[in-house]
């Protein structure tokens, strides 16, 4: 029999790589070399949905084209309407700090009734600009409405959405025949109220949007 020497035989992480790199002439990697999994960038993730979180983005899935939209405007008799709320609310603060500067001796209340009567000046010359600002467009899905100048406002009420439509009118508007509708959503935040439509006009537009609303609910 014949003895190995202990210097010559082989060491065991030497035997081990010689048999796997005996094995179909392949040689192995090092562990370290062995890929690991890499998380693809978010724009490379074909199967993930894309929230539109807002900015100038111009192909965001959620961005309303509104290029073509027609708007329905309130009747111009609102514009009548809602200057004379703003007269009678001067007449009224006026008398108010009249009464009680001569009956009252209270001059105070100018400091009061001035700020008032200038808001209330301000507001009722720009309210022809805000109404005329004041639309709607009936879409297929949802119904649009803006208003507002410096501060404007723009939504798109889902018509599954809408559970209450409502009619409502008051002295003044209902003198002039126009009147406003109001629908609420789940969302308190998404109650409009659309001023100054022709009675005509709302009744219709409620029975439309009661409809519809209905249909969508139902799926049909």
């Amino acid at each position: 029999m014949t003895m190995t020497h202990p210097e010559h035989l082989p060491l065991a992480d030497e035997a081990t790589n010689a048999r796997q790199a005996g094995i179909d002439g392949v040689e192995q990697a090092p562990a370290s070399a062995q890929p690991f999994p890499v998380a693809l960038p978010q724009e490379e993730r074909p199967d993930e949905a894309v929230e539109y979180r807002g900015g100038p983005t111009a192909d965001a899935p959620r961005r309303l084209d509104l290029a073509n939209v027609e708007w329905h405007r309130v009747s111009p008799k609102y514009i009548v309407v809602d200057l004379l709320g703003y007269a009678i609310t001067a007449v009224v603060v006026l008398v108010a700090a009249i009464v009680m500067h001569v009956v009252l001796d209270q001059n105070w209340v100018w400091w009061v009734a001035g700020p008032l009567l200038a808001i209330d000046l301000i507001s009722g010359a720009l309210a022809p600009r805000r109404i005329r600002s004041i639309g709607y467009q009936l879409r297929d899905d949802d119904l649009l409405f803006r208003r507002g100048i410096m501060w404007q406002r723009l939504v798109a009420v889902p018509y599954g959405r809408m559970q209450l439509i409502d009619i409502n009118r008051g002295p003044i508007a209902r003198a002039f025949g126009l009147a406003e509708l109001k629908f609420v959503t789940a969302s308190a935040a998404t109650a409009i109220v659309i001023p100054g439509l022709p009675i005509e006009e709302a009744e219709g537009l409620r029975d439309h949007l009661v409809a519809v609303a209905e249909s969508r609910r139902t799926g049909l």
